[in-house]
């Protein structure tokens, strides 16, 4: 009974969310009455108004929690193929990062030999070796794979989440994510410092478990409470996001291949412009690419003015010690931001 009446409201849902997309993407030409009929046709499909929310959800936290996962794993893959281009030779990687990675091509090739072997199937037993080989040999370029990495059984939890990201050599991400502004802005504005971050990831978690597993939901959420949701997930791999910008660009400073500029002196919100004072000399240009970075702060942003000591607006400038550049860039900024610009 319980099946049935769960599968009624799922049939409930397509049909009406069906009519309603029939209402959002007709000719704008339709008249009144015609929209009325379609009302009526789908007053008649409509689930109960509990079911209905209860299925939005669940189809909301799993489908986050879903993304989040994802986007954790991606991140740590784009990290992984990055790293034998900022350590060329393999035995210069962190000790845990040749750790996870010897285990785990060991792991992966276990994996691969059992008969009932599905998740692997598209990776050879070469494949998997090669990158270790190679690397252990210096006689071509290592690689490494990413699939070696990724093994976790438990959800993405605080420990979870800080033990698959170190492995990888992506150090105190718990410690960055929890300075980072958009995260301190949901902890402290959304929730009025009600719960901690780890609780708050605990609890999408928890309805993610009960979405998936459960058949009887009776803590469901509203939708403005899902929206938050929403905020909490995206502010979170926003802050991972540049975490892992800032451990690349760090690297990349330590083997030349990145200079710090400057730093912001002011900056003026109104008019989103930036008031530079160089450390070093460099050439800045219109269109140009820097890193601003700061304290769980490490973001891209690309030039969209300079002006000049005399305030002119100028295409470049080669900068030197002490002199003033205002810039406007395609993002927002803030005081003490230090720039960083990559050397090709």
């Amino acid at each position: 009974m319980a099946v049935k009446a769960n599968i009624s409201t799922i049939r409930s849902i397509i049909k009406t969310n069906e009519k309603i997309r029939e209402i959002a993407f007709r000719d704008v030409s339709l008249r009144t009455e015609e929209i009325k009929q379609l009302l009526i046709n789908i007053s008649q499909d409509i689930p109960e108004l509990t079911d209905w929310r209860v299925y939005d959800h669940c189809a909301v936290v799993t489908r986050l929690y879903a993304i989040y996962e994802t986007f954790v794993e991606d991140l740590i893959e784009d990290w992984l193929i990055l790293l034998p281009s900022l350590y060329s030779n393999y035995s210069d990687l962190e000790k845990t990062i040749r750790k996870t990675h010897q285990n785990g091509v060991g792991r992966l090739l276990q994996e691969i030999l059992k008969e009932d072997n599905h998740r692997y199937k598209n990776l050879s037993i070469q494949q998997v070796m090669y990158g270790l080989l190679n690397g252990e040999t210096g006689k071509d370029k290592y690689e490494l794979l990413p699939d070696a990495f990724l093994f976790h059984e438990q959800n993405l939890r605080k420990n979870s989440l800080e033990r698959l990201l170190a492995n990888a050599g992506i150090f105190n991400s718990w410690s960055w994510v929890v300075k980072h502004r958009d995260v301190k802005y949901f902890i402290e504005e959304i929730r009025a410092n009600e719960n901690s971050l780890e609780q708050e990831l605990n609890t999408l978690i928890s309805y993610r478990n009960e979405a998936a597993h459960g058949t009887d939901i009776d803590n469901w959420l509203a939708a403005n409470a899902l929206l938050e949701l929403c905020d909490f997930v995206e502010s979170l791999c926003q802050a991972l996001t540049e975490l892992v910008n800032y451990q690349v660009l760090e690297r990349k400073k330590s083997i030349g291949q990145a200079q710090e500029i400057g730093r912001i002196t002011r900056w003026f919100d109104q008019i989103q412009v930036a008031v530079l004072k160089p450390s070093d000399s460099c050439l800045l240009s219109v269109g140009g690419s820097l890193f601003l970075v700061g304290d769980s702060y490490c973001q891209p942003a690309k030039i969209e003015s300079i002006r000049n000591q005399n305030d002119e607006s100028i295409n470049e400038i080669e900068t030197t010690p002490g002199m003033e550049v205002k810039l406007k860039f395609d993002i927002d900024a803030r005081k003490n931001l230090c720039l960083y610009q990559l050397i090709t």
